[in-house]
């Protein structure tokens, strides 16, 4: 049951790992951009001074742009991971639960078997005696040992 509960935790941390190296993709593409756009940003303001503050505008509504959708997407793919972790948990506690059920069905199936052996015995028990076979009268060595007195018959 550990093995199962460590799997679980296993993948959960995997999903985890692949959701930060995702964010952190994304941030990394993020700031490449920014930078990309400060880039076109400053030789706009180098070629025509009057039109320099419009493309820093530009630029940082571009890198505003760039992250908001890096974060969503970031946000995006942490759900994504919450949800297959909740997933792989649910999961695993139904495999368990059926493990579980499957155990107790077998207790009850040896039960059973158990006492239909006990009345198979009690049974093969009774008729012996009733037969005079049961052996309680300090007989010893074989039960099935005929009587070697005579029969007579009544004339």
């Amino acid at each position: 049951m550990a093995s199962r509960q460590d799997k679980a935790s296993y993948q959960a941390g995997e999903t985890k790992a692949r959701t930060e190296e995702k964010t952190g993709h994304a941030m990394g593409a993020t700031r490449d951009k920014a930078q990309e756009a400060k880039d076109r940003a400053s030789d706009a303001a180098g070629h025509e001074a009057g039109k320099a503050g419009e493309a820093t505008e530009a630029a940082k509504q571009k890198a505003a742009e760039t992250a908001e959708a890096a974060k969503q997407k970031a946000a995006e793919t942490a759900e994504a991971a919450k949800q297959k972790a909740a997933e792989t948990t649910e999961a695993t506690k139904q495999k368990d639960s059926a493990v579980a059920g499957k155990d107790k069905n077998g207790n009850v199936i040896q039960k059973a078997t158990d006492q239909v052996k006990s009345a198979a015995v009690g049974a093969k028990d009774a008729v012996m005696s009733t037969l005079g076979m049961s052996g309680d009268k300090g007989e010893t060595g074989n039960n099935n040992a005929k009587d070697s007195s005579p029969i007579t018959r009544d004339q």
